[in-house]
């Protein structure tokens, strides 16, 4: 299936395709379109662009979105996860994970190295995410681990 979303990814446009192509569809395509396109009239289900059901709605940023449309969310990494990268997101939202700020941080690094070469930022950042999901696992196994019954 194709997915769409706006050119010159960073933080979201890099974290909803790691996403995707983890827990959706393993053989989506990514286009890449100008910001100024309109999502209605695009070949492919649109995601973090203005007014999208996969975008930033209801307090959410796009990767909690997909989370929630795609009935993820009993997934408690992904959660932690989404935490992190809404928070990487939406500068304004930083404190909710403490690793929020390093995430941006680094997808900026990301951006900078790349430009404006979409599928070569995607394929690069694929393994930083796969991190991240681990740590977050980890941190779900320790919280769980603290809060069991001996």
């Amino acid at each position: 299936m194709k997915w769409v979303t706006r050119e010159n990814a960073h933080v979201e446009r890099v974290a909803c395709p790691w996403l995707i192509l983890r827990f959706i569809d393993n053989e989506a395509e990514f286009e890449f379109v100008s910001r100024h396109s309109d999502p209605s009239t695009l070949d492919g289900i649109p995601f973090d662009m203005p007014g999208v059901l996969l975008g930033h709605r209801e307090g959410r940023c796009s990767f909690e979105s997909i989370l929630s449309e795609y009935n993820l969310t009993d997934n408690e990494a992904l959660v932690m996860m989404g935490k992190i990268i809404h928070g990487a997101d939406i500068p304004i939202d930083d404190d909710l994970a403490e690793e929020s700020a390093g995430i941006r941080a680094i997808a900026f690094g990301y951006m900078f190295k790349y430009g404006l070469r979409d599928h070569e930022k995607l394929a690069a950042q694929m393994e930083l995410y796969d991190a991240l999901y681990m740590y977050c696992q980890e941190r779900v196994k320790k919280r769980r681990n603290l809060n069991s019954v001996f």
